[in-house]
């Protein structure tokens, strides 16, 4: 499943951030002054849409996701 980047989050990136995002969907903002990158949001400190899925019956912080191979694999 691919992220789908919403508004909200994008508007409010500052003017020296951009985003990318994986193969496997997962969104990761870039600071072009810094030259860094981080998964989570510049202003929000969240993560955005990830395309991992997070299940009851895993631990809290934990998500389910598949390597680029199609195998199972957790990512806390």
């Amino acid at each position: 499943m691919a992220a789908d980047p919403q508004p909200d989050w994008l508007s409010c990136l500052p003017s020296s951030w951009s985003y990318g995002v994986t193969r496997d969907g997962r969104i990761f903002f870039i600071n072009e002054e810094a030259k860094s990158t981080t998964w989570l949001h510049p202003v929000t400190g969240e993560a955005v849409i990830t395309g991992h899925r997070t299940t009851p019956d895993l631990p809290t912080g934990w998500e389910e996701g598949y390597t680029f191979e199609g195998a199972r694999c957790f990512i806390k």
